[in-house]
């Protein structure tokens, strides 16, 4: 049998998302690296649990867009849908939990909604979308002595990932002012009106502007609040007042358990839906579950920095300042709602197919935006565990499941 890679699952591991755990991602959508990893992933699943006795495996990165994943399996959700979950296992990169999910060493996974397409028509592993983790939860950070966008020129920024969603609205956020984006990594000439971007592990990106190596960095939280409660960076922009409660992690399973699983997937979804709700009115004991006080040691987070995210006392003090713009929005700088609207989906496709990424981007220029929107997500599991809990209104969407996209930098 073919050895599944070996993945870094120490909490104090540091080895980050470098260059090459970037190009090992990309590299998935050839057959010759993308065969292993999918025949160890099926072994493994051959050997492991029949139907609906498969243990749920998490795998998450220490940030609030795992949230839904951890409050399910801290507040035992699953076991109440009576499921088996292991614990979590913790990643500090995007790639090493691709690379564990492909492999299938985890089977539920939080990821960068742009990710799931990468991994789905890029290295063709069979995975689909069942449920969104939350909505905003992200923001553009930048060094204090940094007071505009245009400020950015002639400097480096960091995101998380190409194929995310922080990657598409930094790259909207610098044209409309004016400014170009470049990959020259940490020592190639800038040009006055260029923006240049490289890929962070989220947990290296406050060291990063605290050193200056970097002006600035768009993750998902606690890092913005972490660099804001440091004392070493600012916010300068929340995404979700750029992208109207956009989705920015999501749940994705594979398609062989949601196939040959089924009611194991649907009560994988009930737990997640059921953990969203019970956030969205426990904000305070979900940042103290989440911290590092807490026994479960989910994340390396203090509780000062969850709670000023999932709280949000202090929102009011980013409109006086004017570092919110559509203050009509009504927004929260974190929330959580499950369902994967189609007119996120299609936009997200346009959006990436205009945008700089890095790697073998044939795939996605072949890709219609309404296919995707069909064949990427599976609602099927997701609707009914709304339904269960009370409906759309239950986490105040509209009854018809559908929206228009509002986005305005």
């Amino acid at each position: 049998m073919t050895q599944a890679p070996h993945i870094c699952v120490s909490s104090d591991c540091d080895c980050g998302m470098t260059r090459r755990d970037f190009l090992r991602v990309s590299a998935l959508g050839t057959a010759s690296v993308a065969a292993p990893l999918l025949f160890a992933g099926d072994a493994m699943a051959q050997q492991g649990p029949k139907g609906d006795d498969q243990p749920v495996k998490i795998g998450y990165l220490p940030i609030t867009d795992a949230t839904p994943l951890l409050v399910a399996h801290g507040r035992k959700l699953f076991e109440a849908e009576g499921l088996q979950a292991e614990t979590p296992r913790l990643f500090r990169s995007w790639a090493q939990i691709i690379e564990a999910f492909v492999s299938g060493q985890v089977n539920v996974i939080h990821l960068l909604s742009p990710a799931t397409m990468s991994v789905r028509y890029g290295a063709r592993f069979p995975a689909k979308v069942v449920a969104w983790n939350h909505i905003n939860g992200s923001a553009l950070t930048v060094a204090k002595d940094i007071n505009k966008v245009t400020d950015l020129g002639g400097k480096t920024v960091a995101i998380p990932f190409w194929y995310s969603i922080h990657n598409v609205l930094l790259q909207e956020i610098l044209a409309k002012n004016g400014l170009s984006v470049v990959s020259k990594g940490r020592d190639g000439s800038i040009g006055p009106k260029e923006v240049n971007l490289i890929v962070l592990a989220p947990a290296e990106m406050v060291s990063a502007l605290a050193s200056k190596s970097i002006a600035g960095f768009i993750v998902a939280e606690p890092f913005n609040a972490l660099a804001e409660t440091a004392g070493v960076g600012k916010v300068l922009r929340f995404s979700g007042d750029v992208w109207k409660n956009h989705a920015c992690c999501v749940t994705f399973l594979s398609e062989r358990d949601i196939t040959t699983r089924p009611e194991w997937a649907q009560r994988v979804t009930n737990a997640i839906v059921k953990a969203q709700l019970w956030t969205r009115s426990n904000q305070l004991d979900t940042a103290r579950l989440l911290s590092n006080g807490d026994s479960h040691k989910y994340t390396p987070h203090a509780l000062q920095v969850l709670s000023k995210v999932l709280t949000v006392t202090d929102y009011a003090d980013y409109e006086k300042s004017g570092i919110i713009v559509h203050k009509d929005w009504n927004q929260r700088r974190i929330d959580f709602q499950p369902y994967p609207f189609a007119s996120y989906t299609e936009h997200m496709v346009r959006a990436l197919q205009k945008v700089r990424l890095e790697g073998d981007t044939g795939f996605l220029q072949k890709l219609d935006p309404a296919f995707v929107a069909r064949d990427l997500v599976d609602d099927r599991f997701v609707r009914k565990a709304i339904t269960a809990v009370g409906g759309p209104q239950a986490f105040g969407l509209p009854a018809n499941l559908m929206r228009t996209e509002a986005l305005a930098i």
